[in-house]
């Protein structure tokens, strides 16, 4: 486990986390410290308490509605795959009836052209 200190409403903190996950945990703690500058400005000094479970509301909200839009667009590539699916086995009917039509008037064209020859 790697220690890494992190800087959050302008106190550090000494956190652990797997090695390699370093600058991830880092980019973690400025999103949070964004937060909680972005709160501090609007409200004003409320204890740092209030403030950072106000901050972690506020991004819990964010990660929230962003689960909601990965989850609506997952449901909007389950219907385009079954859309492609009914879509395909469309084609492939209108294919064989293509074919079908085709080799009808094949063998048609064949018996006209062998009655002109006569």
């Amino acid at each position: 486990m790697a220690n890494v200190v992190v800087t959050v409403a302008d106190r550090p903190y000494t956190m652990q986390c797997p090695d390699g996950e370093e600058a991830h945990l880092r980019e973690l703690a400025v999103l949070l410290d964004t937060e909680v500058s972005r709160i501090k400005q609007s409200v004003g000094s409320i204890g740092d308490i209030r403030l950072l479970v106000m901050s972690g509301l506020m991004v819990a909200d964010r990660l929230s509605e962003a689960i909601q839009k990965i989850e609506a667009l997952e449901e909007q590539v389950q219907g385009l795959r079954e859309s492609r699916n009914v879509s395909q086995t469309q084609l492939k009917t209108l294919e064989t009836n293509l074919t079908t039509h085709l080799d009808r008037a094949a063998i048609r064209l064949e018996a006209l052209a062998k009655s002109m020859e006569e």
